[in-house]
């Protein structure tokens, strides 16, 4: 009897305790560790901490992380997205490379491209043809935005060396030189062109 006794005594503790435990780590891990991780990012990084958002006469035009559809002609043309530039469905088309649709996919866009650029279907970088991972990429390499330099230089009547410049001063290099490849923002490269090249 006395035995149970203990047993059922020791069970309790081990109870106690597992369940202390719990409560210690969903408020250590669930409350502190996220009020600390976001008080910190407000202060440290606030503009990012808030999705990096672009304001234009304090209207948010949108996020420098988050491709938008730009289709005028006036605008520099992000990569295409499977996910419809949706940041809430944001997904790559998962299709392998040999599947017949996304090479019919690529083949169309090459053409429109081509017709649209007035080049060659060769001198189209992959990233114009092609969705990113996430379907939201707001880059394009710089190649991909020097092909559309004719194209909206046309269409705003602005010489083509003045795109040219706005392209190599909104350029992010390769992280230590290395990592990536040279990209430009396509928002914000459409809005310095809507600012006239600023």
């Amino acid at each position: 009897m006395q035995n149970h006794q203990l047993a059922d005594s020791s069970w309790g503790e081990k109870l106690r305790a597992s369940f202390g435990m719990t409560i210690i780590a969903l408020g250590l891990c669930g409350f502190v560790y996220s009020a600390a991780a976001t008080s910190l990012g407000q202060m440290l990084f606030p503009k990012q901490a808030n999705g990096s958002l672009i304001v234009e006469n304090n209207q948010v035009i949108g996020s420098r992380l988050v491709a938008q559809p730009f289709a005028q002609v006036q605008y520099f043309h992000p990569r295409p997205s499977a996910a419809n530039y949706d940041p809430m469905a944001m997904a790559g088309s998962n299709m392998a490379r040999t599947n017949p649709e996304l090479q019919k996919a690529i083949e169309e866009r090459l053409n429109r491209i081509a017709a649209k650029e007035q080049i060659e279907k060769s001198k189209i970088p992959a990233d114009l043809v092609t969705a990113s991972g996430s379907g939201i990429d707001p880059e394009i390499s710089v190649q991909s935005a020097m092909i559309q330099v004719k194209r909206i230089a046309h269409a705003r009547h602005m010489p083509e060396q003045n795109i040219e410049k706005l392209i190599q001063s909104h350029t992010v290099q390769p992280i230590f030189g290395i990592l990536g490849q040279a990209r430009v923002n396509v928002l914000e490269l459409n809005l310095a062109l809507d600012r006239g090249g600023k």
